[in-house]
């Protein structure tokens, strides 16, 4: 199939950047409402609608997810005329988390409802960096384009961080970090952030690289004493962290906590950046790097996309 035939949905943000990557945009005829990235993709049809108010406060937000994954529903709704009407070639969505995107089963049932020649369903299931390129390699394969040049690029750009972080463990203890990925109920950061934060020479906190993010209770970050906090809630730009982020420093306990009395308490836009899996976890990797070791890195995303609380 040349590229000219191809009509690709995609239905998770992560899987929009990796088509972008890829030189895939113009293939792009419908995207889930979380796309946003590359702006040129913008201008495509929606296909996903969320079951739940996004603007609600953290905790109500928590309660309704929780609720709609107990009734076996999605927190996802496709919305199955406009993809009738758009006859994609292949869609991309994931099965990596119940959160993020639409399951591969509420697909599986909207493609069963497509008359014509049904569609290719490509799913990513990313844990670590290297399920992330080999991501990239797949969705390459199915359109028979190359990764090579993306993929060497990515790659080399996380090699300039980890080999500049290697040595720092020999001349100085590093810090610990915990990642905050849901504050209401609070709740860290996992899969791939806790490899990110090794290679950007962190020591990080809670969590397991590969495992899902876990809750962590108040009184574990208060005794394990971060030497850093960093947050990246899924789904929040940068103001919304803030505001989240705010209510938490209100918590009797915060004053006494290292991360905030040495001014290391970070907010980040965990939306465009450490919660999708695609692409730009490299930029996330030089974030975290120009977070922990602003005497090495300085790339030039503070004040952009992440920011002292």
């Amino acid at each position: 199939m040349s590229n000219g035939d191809l009509r690709i949905v995609s239905l998770i943000p992560s899987g929009t950047e990796i088509l972008a990557a890829l030189g895939l945009t113009d293939a792009i005829v419908g995207r889930s409402h979380e796309c946003d990235y590359p702006p040129e993709i913008q201008d495509r049809p929606i296909c996903t609608q969320p079951r739940l108010n996004t603007s609600a406060s953290s905790s109500e937000i928590n309660d309704k997810i929780n609720k709609l994954i107990q009734s076996a529903l999605s927190i996802y709704e496709i919305k199955i005329e406009i993809l009738k009407r758009l006859h994609p070639t292949h869609i991309i969505t994931q099965d990596q988390c119940d959160v993020c995107a639409v399951s591969v089963s509420e697909v599986e049932k909207a493609v069963a409802s497509i008359t014509h020649t049904p569609p290719e369903i490509i799913s990513l299931k990313p844990n670590v960096l290297k399920d992330v390129w080999a991501d990239v390699e797949r969705v390459a394969n199915a359109f028979g384009v190359d990764s090579l040049k993306v993929l060497e690029n990515l790659e080399a750009r996380v090699k300039i961080v980890s080999q500049k972080t290697q040595g720092l463990s020999q001349t100085e203890k590093l810090p610990t970090v915990a990642c905050i990925e849901w504050t209401d109920p609070l709740m860290i950061a996992a899969n791939w952030i806790p490899e990110l934060v090794t290679l950007a020479g962190g020591e990080p906190l809670f969590s397991t690289t590969g495992q899902p993010s876990s809750h962590l209770k108040w009184e574990n970050l208060i005794a394990s004493n971060p030497d850093i906090i960093i947050f990246m809630p899924c789904g929040f730009d940068l103001n919304r962290t803030r505001q989240e982020a705010e209510l938490l420093t209100q918590h009797p306990e915060w004053e006494n906590l290292r991360a905030n009395q040495n001014g290391r308490v970070y907010i980040t836009d965990g939306n465009s950046y450490f919660n999708r899996p695609g692409p730009r976890l490299v930029d996330s990797t030089e974030m975290l790097a120009e977070i922990l070791h602003p005497e090495i890195f300085q790339y030039g995303y503070k004040g952009k996309t992440w920011e002292l609380l």
